[in-house]
């Protein structure tokens, strides 16, 4: 079992390296036709915006069947 201070710990590094990755595969998605003139910037906030969404939710997917997997035990 982990302490509390392990799984926050933990759960902060899982999300920052999902979050990365999702940044990584972002930034090879071509959306320049999408973009109007002169709001560039809006849409790296929304990319940003959108890679946390998603970066988030991978980890936390994952962090989640770790523990289901983990409170097998308690099954038998």
């Amino acid at each position: 079992m982990f302490s509390i201070g392990q799984l926050a710990i933990m759960s902060m590094i899982s999300h920052v390296i999902f979050i990365s990755i999702t940044w990584r595969l972002v930034q090879t998605i071509n959306l320049d036709p999408l973009i109007r003139k002169g709001k560039s910037g809006e849409a790296k906030l929304l990319l940003l915006l959108i890679t946390i969404v998603i970066g988030s939710g991978v980890s936390r997917f994952f962090l989640e069947f770790i523990q289901w997997s983990q409170d097998l035990n308690f099954l038998f």
